[in-house]
C-alpha cells in the first residue's frame, strides 16, 4: 500500500457517555448505519461496540453484534474491528475489597471473545495491559490475554493491540516472542484516557519508538486533542482513528451530529497533508487479512 494512504478507522459507539450527552448510536440498526455513513466519508475500518437497546448502557449480547455485523456485511465491504473490551471492568465492594461492586463486569476469556470466534471479523481489539480506567480498573492479566490472543488467531482474526502505556508494549512483544500473536504486528496506541498515557507529542514518539520494527500502527486520543493527535500520527507514518468514542466534538463548543462528520474532517486533514484514506482492499493487503 502507498505510504500516503491512510487507514481511518471509525470508532462508532464506546462504552461511555449516552443520547443525553451527543447523538450516539444505540440500536444495531444505528450503530451499523453510522458506520456505513462513516464509510461513505472514508473510513475503511469500523472499531465496534454493542449496547443494550432499552437502556442504551455496554452491552456483551452475541445477537446485538450479530446484526450489526450482518448489516454492515450486507452493505458494504467495510473491515470489521469488533471490540473484546468487554467484560474486563473490575470495581472493589467498599466494604467488602475482594468483593465486586455491582458495576463490576469481569468474566471470563472465553466470553469476552465468544462474538469474534462466531462471527470472524477480519480485526478485534486486544487489550494487553490492566490499567486504572475512571473509577474502576480495567482488568486484563496476562494468562487471559495468551488465551484470547491463542483463540483470535485460531479463528484467523487479526489481534489489533491495544497499547495505553509503554508496558503494554513489553506484553506485546512477549506475545510476539512466543508466536501467540503472528506478525505483521498491528498496534493501536491509546492516548489520554484517565489514567492511561497523556495526549502529548513526546509519548506518541517514545510509543511509536518502542514499537516492533515491523509494526503496522495508528493512534488516536480522546477528548478535545482527538484531531491534534490524529494529525501526529499521520505525520509520524501511523493510520488513525476518529468517531463518538472517542469525541463528541467538531470543535470546540460544536458537537458533531454523528460519526461522518468526525471522518469527513479527517479526510480533509490528511488532504492538507498531501495523504488519502485507504481503501478496504488497500488495507486488507497492508494488514495481511485472511
Amino acid at each position: 500500500m502507498n505510504s500516503n494512504k491512510i487507514v481511518i478507522t471509525a470508532a462508532v459507539t464506546g462504552s461511555f457517555g449516552d443520547r443525553s450527552v451527543s447523538s450516539l448510536p444505540i440500536t444495531p440498526e444505528e450503530i451499523a448505519n453510522s458506520a456505513l455513513e462513516a464509510y461513505e466519508a472514508g473510513a475503511s475500518v469500523a472499531h465496534i461496540h454493542v449496547r443494550d437497546v432499552d437502556t442504551g448502557r455496554p452491552s456483551m449480547a452475541f445477537e446485538l453484534y450479530e446484526e450489526v455485523v450482518q448489516r454492515i456485511r450486507d452493505r458494504s465491504d467495510m473491515i470489521l474491528n469488533l471490540t473484546t473490551g468487554a467484560g474486563a471492568r473490575f470495581a472493589p465492594d467498599d466494604q467488602e475489597p475482594v468483593g465486586f461492586a455491582p458495576e463490576s463486569t469481569l468474566c471470563s476469556p472465553q466470553k469476552r471473545i465468544d462474538h469474534v470466534v462466531r462471527l470472524k471479523p477480519e480485526i478485534c481489539s486486544l487489550d494487553l495491559g490492566s490499567v486504572n480506567f475512571g473509577s474502576h480498573v480495567f482488568v486484563n492479566c496476562l494468562p487471559h490475554v495468551e488465551q484470547m490472543a491463542e483463540q483470535i488467531q485460531k479463528a484467523g482474526v487479526k489481534p489489533e493491540m491495544e497499547i495505553f502505556d509503554l508496558g503494554d508494549i513489553e506484553i506485546a512483544n512477549h506475545l510476539l516472542k512466543t508466536g501467540i500473536v503472528q506478525g505483521p504486528p498491528l498496534f493501536q496506541l491509546c492516548l489520554g484516557i484517565k489514567w492511561g498515557a497523556p495526549a502529548t507529542p513526546q509519548n506518541m514518539i517514545s510509543m511509536k519508538q518502542s514499537l516492533p520494527q515491523d509494526a503496522i500502527w495508528g493512534a488516536f486520543s480522546i477528548g478535545a486533542a482527538s484531531f491534534p493527535m490524529m494529525t501526529q500520527s499521520a505525520l509520524l507514518g501511523g493510520n488513525v482513528r476518529v468517531g463518538l468514542e472517542d469525541n463528541l466534538y467538531m470543535e470546540k463548543n460544536r458537537r458533531a451530529s454523528g460519526n461522518k462528520p468526525l471522518v469527513e474532517k479527517a479526510v480533509t486533514i490528511l488532504r492538507l497533508l498531501e495523504k488519502e484514506p485507504a481503501t478496504p482492499d488497500e488495507v486488507r493487503e497492508r494488514l495481511q487479512l485472511n
